[in-house]
């Protein structure tokens, strides 16, 4: 007989591994299958929301001994290099995903967590009362399923996810690039700079690293032959602001940047085909809001709560599945509609400044925008 695991949950960053030990925590068996092998970079803009904090001290994070850098400022940037500055409430911290991920990996595995690295999962499908993964020859069977695998996977082509299977318009798709650089920022502070049909984020992480990640619409990318760096000198540097970045390289701490493509920001399920989703796979903010980790890690504590419902009560799986879909959709709709109506004015050349400029002027409308893309502790 195979062993019947309580959750397998498909992806081990932030939301997966967050959940797994919640759930260990509470006795439940876990298996995590993870694709890559920690430690490893991956494209975020490693800024970490203060809602968080709370959540991640409580399942073991010793966040007050890793000297993070607070952020409490915010400066936005137009495609001309217009910028407004303003105080972030509630703030948040910087940590590269290199060790957040790692740290929360090695806990896991101290609270009785299976992490299957090196894995890839290929198929999940309920057979019966019970969920089967398919990684590879082995098949793995679970009570619950949930995936956690960010912003795409071979698994959404699986499911028929609905945001895979219509064909996007040209500009629906974008491409993310990060490195970690020097720099001279004040650490206390987040910049966002805009460009035609993109932006870039910079803020710190620990030791002396920033994080540099930008976001650019993959047609951008192609009208440069692919090549990002040319694109970086000729298109992103049209920000005066990002031209001193990219002017000169010996700050850059990568040899080749970390990159994603075939990012997509449209509506996704919270449940697809029975597999609770997670974090990015549920639904990917706009990365200008700057507060996706955070909303994966919200989304792993109400994901939580939710199947341990299923599991100490009668409540049916159809039950535990509206439930979340419920739940997910009362703390995160709100956020993804803000952020959808963000991403295009301030990515637009002719409505970038004007935008800047009465955020300058109101700054008011600021503070409520910066409210509309954050939530409270949890």
């Amino acid at each position: 007989m195979k062993e019947v695991f309580d959750a397998v949950i498909v992806g081990g960053g932030l939301a997966g591994l967050s959940l797994a030990i919640q759930l260990a925590e509470a006795n439940r068996s876990v298996l995590v299958i993870e694709k890559k092998r920690y430690p490893f970079h991956r494209v975020c803009g490693e800024y970490v929301s203060m809602e968080s904090w709370n959540f991640l001290e409580r399942i073991g994070l010793p966040l007050r001994e890793m000297q993070l850098p607070v952020i409490n400022m915010l400066q936005v940037s137009s495609v001309g290099g217009n910028m407004v500055t303003h105080p972030l409430a509630p703030g948040g911290f910087g940590i590269s995903r290199f060790l957040l991920d790692s740290s929360l990996a090695a806990i896991a595995k101290s609270k009785g967590v299976q992490i299957f690295e090196d894995t890839r999962a290929e198929e999940i499908a309920l057979q019966g009362d019970l969920m089967a993964v398919q990684a590879g020859r082995n098949q793995y069977i679970a009570k619950v399923v949930i995936g956690a695998y960010g912003k795409r996977s071979n698994i959404d082509k699986q499911l028929q996810r609905s945001f895979i299977s219509v064909p996007k318009k040209a500009d629906a798709n974008w491409v993310g690039v990060k490195y970690h650089i020097r720099s001279d920022l004040l650490p206390n502070i987040i910049q966002l700079h805009n460009f035609k049909g993109g932006y870039c984020g910079i803020s710190k992480v620990e030791g002396d690293h920033y994080c540099l990640c930008y976001l650019t619409k993959a047609e951008n990318l192609k009208a440069f032959d692919g090549s990002i760096r040319r694109m970086e000198e000729e298109l992103l540097s049209l920000n005066p602001l990002l031209k001193k970045i990219f002017f000169n390289r010996n700050h850059f701490l990568f040899e080749q940047p970390e990159t994603i493509s075939q990012v997509s920001f449209e509506s996704k399920k919270a449940v697809e085909k029975n597999v609770l989703m997670l974090g990015d796979a549920a639904g990917l903010i706009a990365p200008l809001c700057g507060n996706g980790m955070s909303m994966a890690f919200h989304s792993a504590a109400i994901c939580f709560g939710v199947i341990e419902k299923f599991f100490t009560t009668s409540v049916s799986r159809e039950e535990m599945e509206q439930l979340y879909i419920k739940l997910w959709k009362k703390q995160f709709s709100a956020r993804l509609s803000a952020g959808r109506l963000l991403q295009p004015l301030l990515v637009n050349t002719t409505l970038s400044s004007p935008a800047i400029g009465l955020l300058k002027r109101l700054p008011f409308v600021m503070k409520q925008v910066i409210k509309a893309t954050h939530g409270k502790s949890f």
